[in-house]
């Protein structure tokens, strides 16, 4: 709903508060289930009233102001129960969260709760205190502005996630670019510019991979698509340095799309820093 792990984790603190003040009033006629996910519905409802979408670089247009979409690590979504467990990639998915975010609010929790967590119709509408045509008919809306729905991610794709890491530690540019499409589009938020095509890909690479010194990685999942995390120690310095959390699309064995995400706190939230 949200696009951010820092604000979905402050709306399950939220929703938890208000259920604890509001449980003398919970008369029994829903499940506590849908109970519970109509107050984080509506709280996320009411925090998309307040601010602009979450996007990706590519996403934005000029001017735009950039409330940045964040990932997830798999890990994270493996011990948030099975429910949130058993989301596939599609539900996920960077490039299906982006898409979201150009809903309405009220078709965005639609989809989700139908598509993603297999809700039915009915069940929805009384969460969302709406009919079931209503329900269906902003389901059938909101589909035709989302991506079709990937597959899971498979062990070929994680070893071309593998091969470019490794690269990528030991600054063999060619190796990495070896392993880009041809039109292969990159971005690194927080800043706003984006590369597309192998070869503008390769120029930056030039630029930036060796001024970064010693690099340490690792292969990891975030959004149910590989990753890699990577800190950077520059020539000189005595501490590892959080670097980025790479998330990488792959088809036909090359990455297709990279985005780099140079926040210290998503960072963090994948592995700790190494000794």
């Amino acid at each position: 709903m949200l696009g951010s792990v820092h604000e979905a984790e402050d709306l399950v603190q939220e929703t938890y508060l208000k259920a604890w003040r509001a449980r003398d009033a919970f008369d029994g006629r829903s499940s506590v289930r849908t109970w519970l996910y109509r107050i984080a519905t509506n709280a996320c409802l009411d925090a998309l009233k307040a601010r602009p979408r979450r996007a990706l670089p590519v996403d934005l247009g000029p001017g735009e102001p950039a409330h940045w979409l964040e990932p997830i690590p798999d890990a994270v979504l493996d011990a948030a129960g099975p429910e949130a467990a058993a989301v596939a990639r599609e539900g996920v998915e960077l490039a299906f969260l982006a898409a979201l975010q150009h809903l309405p609010p009220r078709q965005r929790a639609v989809l989700i709760l139908r598509d993603v967590l297999d809700w039915s119709a009915a069940e929805t509408a009384t969460l969302l205190e709406m009919t079931v045509p209503a329900v269906n008919s902003a389901l059938q809306r909101a589909k035709t502005r989302v991506p079709a729905a990937a597959g899971p991610a498979t062990a070929a794709e994680h070893e071309v996630a593998r091969r470019y890491a490794d690269a990528f530690q030991r600054a063999d540019i060619p190796a990495m670019v070896r392993l880009l499409a041809k039109d292969a589009r990159a971005s690194m938020p927080p800043w706003r510019i984006w590369y597309q095509g192998k070869d503008a890909i390769e120029a930056s690479l030039w630029e930036g991979r060796p001024g970064l010194g010693e690099v340490r990685v690792r292969c990891t999942g975030a959004n149910r698509m590989p990753a890699v995390v990577a800190h950077v120690r520059p020539e000189g310095a005595l501490e590892w340095q959080p670097f980025a959390v790479s998330v990488l699309w792959i088809a036909g064995g090359l990455i297709t799309d990279m985005i780099a995400f140079h926040d210290p706190a998503l960072v963090a939230r994948f592995e700790d820093v190494p000794t």
